[in-house]
């Protein structure tokens, strides 16, 4: 029987918070090359939507009830599912290739759905 993973210590121990660093970097590179004129437009809004995913997932985790831990993470969702509109219209507006991104993203969504239920399964 393998030996249980030991608790996290801080929010970069967290693989969801992990694969969703990875997600920002990975939107940054691609927002690098959208057209000039989205600066304050698209190029913006999806990179503070990508940013606020990892960001709720750090600052909640050191909440410190389970409701509460689980409320930001509801937050990380919703940036989440903004991220994954603008990868839609980032394609739709021919700003890249964003089948890779809408692959991570909807990784790191099941990680963070699966750690979000755990927060609020109660504890035996």
């Amino acid at each position: 029987m393998a030996s249980p993973k030991p608790a996290a210590r801080t929010f970069s121990d967290l693989l969801v918070w992990r694969k969703a660093h990875e997600f920002v970097l990975a939107i940054y590179a691609l927002t690098a090359t959208f057209p000039k004129e989205e600066t304050y437009g698209l190029t913006s809004q999806l990179r503070r939507a990508a940013v606020s995913i990892p960001a709720n997932i750090a600052e909640g985790f050191r909440r410190r009830g389970r409701p509460d831990k689980a409320r930001f993470m509801n937050h990380a969702e919703a940036s989440l599912e903004e991220c994954r509109y603008y990868l839609i219209l980032a394609h739709d507006l021919g700003y890249g290739d964003t089948a890779d991104l809408a692959i991570s993203l909807e990784k790191v969504s099941r990680m963070l759905s699966a750690y979000a239920a755990a927060l609020l399964t109660p504890v035996s």
